[in-house]
């Protein structure tokens, strides 16, 4: 510090200034003060006052002169501290701020580094639980559904009023990366046995590319491929009978390639199944191959009134073989009101064919479909005598379509295939208040009209004489419905039909109007 030399400096000239004033002493060091001043005359005394005051004042000015080295000493030092707090941050310091400890950099180095909250393993997205590996590579998502039904009919030969667990299923989804996902559902009230639905792993490079394979639903008319749990009715549309694998929720063993092109504007799919149902082995070397095309032309026009539109078709081509007993398709109405159609022994292709159309707009929902299935009767019949032989018989050609509407009364937008966001829950935790909301509510309401024909055949042949008779029925269904959301994951449907049957060709019934009462309540998650 500098002015530590300087202070010795000082005492120093101050030593040097006080010697004058003993030289000014003629008598010995050790003789009194007074008897010296007493030698002295007036004059010497004046002189020596005169001295000791300049060398009074000299001191003083020395004694100012050392106090203004300190305090610029003083600042020069806070200056420097001042710069070195300029390059570490703000340092605040006397008695009403505070000054920050530093800490040293062989501490700093010490210190570990500040680690990212690691994502959870376990939890709930908002809708579904998952399990997560700790490098989020792996993860499983279970999920489930209950259908609980109460049937009300009243007809001629309908079924019985009951209960009955329509579906109770559960599975699980998942992915590995970001290029794989699978799925693995099962059904514990399935009425055949067969508990398992899916069972598939999609390879995704490219959302423009990708490929499917396992047991799934056939990519076939834009009801299949609506998940259940978000069907607008209780049960699905008349032209679901002629969907491929309609007997076994639409499900068979395949694989398909499908995409979507330019942000989802077009989407494709291309299958090929076994078509004979679920884990169900082929009985010809031929599957049955599903295309399908779907269009929305519209969908990146934000806020447009046809955002929500789409059009689309499919057709599928397939094959039957007679020796294996198979028959045309099942025509028992999905509510189980009656079977409207016989079945007959087929051999040979089966030809479908689907158009379709949905429209969503806010609250608002319209959806419309037309479907025709034909198969073939190729070498059908007996070699006995008074049989067919194995003569060509015209096909069984069936055609079916629907058109519905649905609105939510309380304003909730409702989306292509999924759950409105319920506004104001029902009796759950999403809402404050104790969450005691109206929920959300729908009207629905739909016409079916379904019609089959199987021409006869009059054979006058000597050998192989014979006569089929010609079947053809249509029938017609009018649904309304109302779609009460108590909230996300809980769904009560009530929806009354009737079902008219105006020429039955089945053996026992009459014409009449079947009165259809289903009621529905789903929980999901």
């Amino acid at each position: 510090m500098r002015s530590l030399p300087t202070f010795f400096l000082l005492v120093i000239i101050f030593a040097a200034l006080g010697s004058p004033a003993h030289a000014q002493s003629t008598g010995p060091a050790d003789q009194p003060a007074t008897s010296a001043a007493a030698g002295a005359t007036k004059e010497e005394v004046q002189q020596l006052r005169s001295e000791v005051a300049a060398q009074r004042q000299t001191i003083d000015e020395l004694k100012a002169m050392v106090q203004r080295l300190v305090e610029a000493n003083s600042q020069a030092s806070n200056a420097g501290l001042a710069d070195s707090q300029a390059a570490n941050g703000p340092r605040l310091i006397n008695a009403t701020l505070v000054q920050p400890v530093l800490a040293e950099p062989a501490l700093l180095e010490q210190q570990p580094a500040a680690k990212k909250e690691p994502a959870p393993i376990a939890g709930w997205n908002g809708e579904h639980f998952f399990i997560r590996s700790p490098d989020g590579q792996f993860q499983l998502l279970p999920y489930g559904y209950v259908q609980s039904d109460y049937r009300g009919y009243k007809g001629d030969g309908a079924p019985s009023n009951t209960f009955v667990i329509r579906r109770a299923r559960f599975g699980f989804q998942g992915s590995y990366g970001k290029y794989y996902d699978f799925a693995l559902l099962i059904d514990g009230a399935a009425t055949n046995g067969v508990v398992l639905r899916d069972l598939f792993i999609n390879v995704k490079p490219i959302p423009q590319f990708q490929v499917q394979a396992g047991q799934f639903k056939e990519p076939f008319a834009q009801e299949t491929l609506t998940a259940v749990t978000n069907i607008d009715f209780v049960e699905r549309s008349l032209a679901s009978l002629l969907y491929p694998s309609a007997s076994t929720a639409f499900r068979s063993p395949g694989i398909t390639i499908h995409g979507d092109l330019s942000g989802g504007v077009v989407q494709y799919w291309a299958g090929a199944f076994n078509g004979k149902g679920i884990l169900t082995n082929d009985t010809t070397n031929q599957p049955e191959f599903v295309g399908r095309l779907r269009f929305y032309p519209w969908r990146k026009k934000k806020d447009h009134l046809f955002q929500g539109f789409a059009f689309g078709g499919s057709i599928a081509v397939g094959r039957s073989r007679g020796l294996s007993n198979e028959l045309t398709f099942n025509a028992a109405l999905p509510d189980l009101a009656y079977t409207f159609f016989p079945q007959f022994r087929m051999n040979g292709n089966i030809y479908r064919y689907n158009g379709e159309f949905t429209w969503t707009h806010g609250p608002w929902a319209i959806r419309s479909e037309y479907d025709q299935l034909n198969q073939l009767r190729n070498g059908v019949g007996s070699e006995q005598a008074g049989g067919l032989g194995f003569t060509n018989l015209p096909p069984v050609v069936a055609k079916a379509g629907y058109g519905q509407v649905t609105y939510l009364l309380t304003g909730e937008t409702r989306p292509e295939n999924g759950t409105p966001k319920v506004k104001h829950p029902f009796l759950s935790s999403e809402t404050g208040a104790g969450g005691h909301g109206k929920g959300a509510w729908e009207v629905a309401f739909r016409y079916d009209r379904i019609q089959a024909k199987e021409p006869g055949l009059n054979q006058l042949n000597f050998l192989t004489p014979g006569f089929v008779p010609t079947f053809s029925q249509h029938t017609e269904q009018f649904t309304g419905g109302l779609n009460w959301y108590l909230n996300y994951w809980i769904k009560y449907q009530f929806n009354l039909s009737v079902d008219r049957l105006s020429s039955p060709s089945i053996t026992g019934q009459v014409p009449q109007n079947f009165f259809v009462l289903l009621n529905r309540v789903q929980f999901r998650f």
